[in-house]
């Protein structure tokens, strides 16, 4: 059999989530599956080290043209003169006309949420828009076109499964994505320190993950954090991950609180061999997202032993169990109420980081890839058939 996989985005310098996903899922393919081959399809960017050929894993850049132009007429093109029995798009999106037999992970579909869309046109990037309309008009193609669809939550399944009730879906299957086995909580004093310094970290932090995009909820952080501050002496900073300096100075401007400048720390974008040192040097993880359709994050953290905060809502539950502090992301004083909880209540904070250790286990990259694999062959036995 072979395989080709959609990895777009693979070898840009910045990796997100749907990035990380399918490095990981060919990363660990590589190492489990000897027999079929694989032809990789990528973006030519800078980051060529992403991941590398194998005996039976083959790279094919395809070059230039804006995303749509790519995925809709180069990728089939390509997946068509390379051969392949099975074309698997990794990222929420996939051709509409191509006749290869196409697996199709959607992560999520918060995209087509009026909610969300309400929130993307008041504060999301023109990017974002673009990005958030081209997916909107597909996706109904994408779908019908799917012989098989691959979502990471149940939560999401039945999303999906319910947006699409009056339609053939063919076959959807929930299958969780992992945490990478370098996230951990580290005793590597000379990393650490090593980290702190590169990245200009305070001795007390809180960490978020910040992002333009409001379902992130960085103003309702910024707000529970300026609350936390008020019942404090202790001298805690507030690091974000992926907001610039303008960025910031925005979000304090609309919400009247400049006096926080020189609390937040802004490392900018983080490379993944760095982010597990961040992490354990936090005192927690504030990830009260507004909507996800898993939130990698919130395992990533507990696997370095920092206690979480995230929200009751959408997949957050169904990942965290009852390993992490559950909040209202809606509600400033509810997340106010989960810092204050964590940071008076000493056993209850230690109870967090023993769950999360525990939690995370449940969750491989491996385990992914084999069910991934089994999708790959119950499809092609299918089509044989």
């Amino acid at each position: 059999m072979k395989i080709g996989i959609e990895a777009q985005r693979l070898f840009r310098p910045h990796k997100h989530g749907m990035d990380r996903v399918a490095q990981e899922l060919i990363k660990n393919l590589q190492v489990i599956d000897k027999n079929n081959e694989y032809v990789v399809f990528v973006k030519p960017d800078r980051d060529t080290d992403a991941i590398s050929e194998t005996a039976n894993f083959s790279i094919v850049e395809i070059p230039g043209g804006p995303y749509p132009y790519w995925e809709q007429i180069k990728l089939p093109k390509m997946a068509k003169q390379y051969n392949c029995d099975i074309l698997h798009c990794t990222g929420n999106t996939a051709p509409i006309r191509t006749k290869i037999p196409l697996v199709t992970t959607l992560h999520d579909i918060i995209f087509m949420e009026d909610s969300v869309m309400q929130q993307l046109r008041n504060g999301a990037s023109w990017y974002q828009k673009v990005g958030n309309l081209y997916r909107r008009i597909i996706l109904n193609g994408v779908v019908k076109n799917s012989q098989r669809l691959i979502t990471v939550s149940d939560f999401e399944k039945e999303n999906i499964v319910d947006a699409f009730k009056e339609k053939s879906i063919g076959h959807i299957q929930t299958i969780h994505n992992g945490v990478s086995t370098h996230f951990m909580n580290s005793a590597d004093l000379v990393a650490l320190n090593h980290a702190k310094i590169k990245y200009n970290l305070p001795d007390n932090y809180m960490l978020h993950l910040a992002n333009k995009d409001p379902r992130k909820n960085t103003k309702n952080v910024i707000k529970a954090f300026e609350g936390f501050l008020r019942t404090t002496r202790i001298p805690y900073k507030l690091v974000m991950l992926g907001y610039t300096k303008e960025d910031l100075v925005n979000t304090l401007k609309e919400i009247q609180s400049m006096e926080l400048m020189n609390k937040v720390i802004l490392p900018g974008y983080v490379p993944d061999r760095d982010l597990p040192a961040i992490y354990s040097l936090s005192q927690l993880f504030l990830f009260p997202s507004l909507r996800e359709g898993f939130g990698i994050p919130i395992i990533e953290a507990m696997a370095c032993g920092v206690p979480v905060i995230t929200s009751n809502t959408s997949s957050m539950p169904e990942i965290a169990g009852d390993a992490a502090c559950l909040v209202d992301p809606n509600h400033t004083e509810s997340i106010l109420q989960g810092i204050i909880k964590i940071e008076t209540d000493t056993d209850y904070k230690e109870e967090l980081i023993k769950k999360g250790l525990e939690r995370c286990q449940l969750f491989s990259w491996r385990q992914m890839a084999l069910q991934i694999l089994d999708v790959y062959n119950n499809l092609y036995n299918d089509i044989k058939a």
